[in-house]
């Protein structure tokens, strides 16, 4: 092992050791990257490797009601002390953006317990369950499930591109979809949440900096526009004659581009498009396509959510076509504890403070509980994508400062 001086001991393995040892789970052969997805074999995989992971080190696990994994440093108690992330990705992710939060967690634990640490707190790591919302479509699942903003009866009836539910594939995998919804008894004994995470951005870059806290993430959401046609015979029908629901769907995505260029800040995002039924000499009769848009103030996401909107329906009328919009989640702006942020600041010697655009857990669990957020210089700024990286020396100093933050708060 090549070690950094971050991370000189050569017993302990590092989050870069560990990072290797899921290398090849949820290979994406066709994309490239890693698509990880809950209750896949993927899935099921990283849950035992984790779940072997944890017990090595002594550590107590248990998956909750949600399917979120637990391993416990001691017993569970009120209060604790709690770090980790998730280990899904985006269809064609990288091998950073989850993966990175719960290795360097178990390695700032193995570099606790090799210094002869005791807390004085319950310490806990978590493992949240389709964080990227890659199978389902809605992001930070577990988390959300766990802290009673999203209704169970709304998750369980989420259907993947096959047509499963969450309800039929968690059983599948040995869950039980009855016990899904808020789960007062976990969210009460977390009592700080620190997740550290590869930057998304190159912000780190430009301060050259290898490690930021987080201050906040900006408004974001998810809408899926359905635009209704007339399915026909591609070669028999006269141009004059369609109603194809695909000519308004691409001038929607072309203006999609255009409105949000011409609001500052903002990001906006068409990055699936699934025509029904697909055939290459097929008129579509329906074309479902999701919009992800992001801005830093609530307001000015759902206007320009509306300017959007608007167009498709001008676009679809021209057609002779229909498009129905529906808003299948959407977060205000996070901002993490003040006081945390300050004091983790400090500790780590005034690292810089970065915004996101990025949705994470930890912003779910922010009306709820103290959150902060580590984030891991990413040279390439390449995230959700196979050119996702943060450097060893950077992930050995990131485990580092996790410990360091572990210790103090836990202390």
């Amino acid at each position: 092992m090549t070690r950094s001086p971050e991370h000189p001991d050569e017993s302990v393995p590092s989050a870069n050791d560990l990072l290797s040892e899921i290398r090849q789970v949820g290979a994406d052969r066709t994309r490239g990257g890693y698509s990880r997805h809950v209750f896949t074999a993927a899935d099921a995989e990283l849950r035992e490797w984790f779940t072997a992971a944890a017990r090595a080190r002594g550590l107590d696990v248990h998956t909750d009601r949600n399917a979120n994994l637990w391993a416990w440093f001691g017993a569970p108690g009120p209060n604790a002390i709690v770090t980790g992330s998730h280990l899904d990705s985006v269809p064609g992710g990288g091998a950073y953006d989850g993966p990175l939060g719960v290795v360097s967690a178990l390695s700032a634990f193995d570099l606790l317990r090799a210094q002869g640490f005791t807390p004085g707190r319950p310490l806990a790591i978590v493992v949240f369950a389709e964080e990227e919302g890659g199978r389902f479509g809605m992001p930070c699942l577990g988390s959300r499930l766990l802290t009673g903003t999203l209704p169970p009866e709304r998750a369980l009836a989420l259907r993947d591109t096959d047509g499963t539910t969450l309800a039929d594939a968690a059983r599948a995998a040995g869950r039980d979809p009855a016990h899904f919804g808020r789960d007062s008894e976990t969210l009460g004994r977390i009592g700080t949440f620190v997740e550290l995470h590869v930057e998304q951005g190159r912000g780190l870059v430009h301060l050259n900096a290898p490690l930021a806290v987080g201050s906040s993430i900006i408004p974001h959401g998810r809408w899926r526009f359905t635009f209704t046609g007339q399915g026909n015979h591609a070669g028999t029908t006269l141009m004059d004659d369609r109603r194809d629901p695909m000519l308004p769907a691409a001038e929607m995505i072309a203006g999609v581009r255009r409105s949000a260029a011409a609001v500052p800040g903002a990001r906006a995002t068409v990055g699936r498009v699934i025509p029904i039924p697909g055939g290459t000499n097929v008129i579509a009769s329906q074309v479902d396509l999701w919009l992800d848009a992001r801005l830093p103030e609530p307001g000015s996401v759902r206007d320009l959510v509306a300017e959007i909107s608007e167009k498709a329906r001008a676009a679809a009328e021209l057609e002779g076509c229909a498009v129905e919009v529906r808003e299948e989640s959407f977060e205000g702006t996070a901002a993490f504890d003040l006081a945390l942020r300050d004091r983790l600041t400090a500790l780590l010697g005034g690292a810089p403070v970065l915004p996101t655009g990025a949705g994470h857990d930890a912003a779910v669990l922010a009306p709820f509980v103290a959150t902060a957020m580590l984030y891991v210089r990413n040279p390439t700024g390449i995230s959700h994508a196979p050119q996702e990286f943060a450097e060893p020396g950077d992930i050995d100093h990131g485990t580092a400062e996790l410990a360091r933050v572990l210790r103090a708060l836990a202390g």
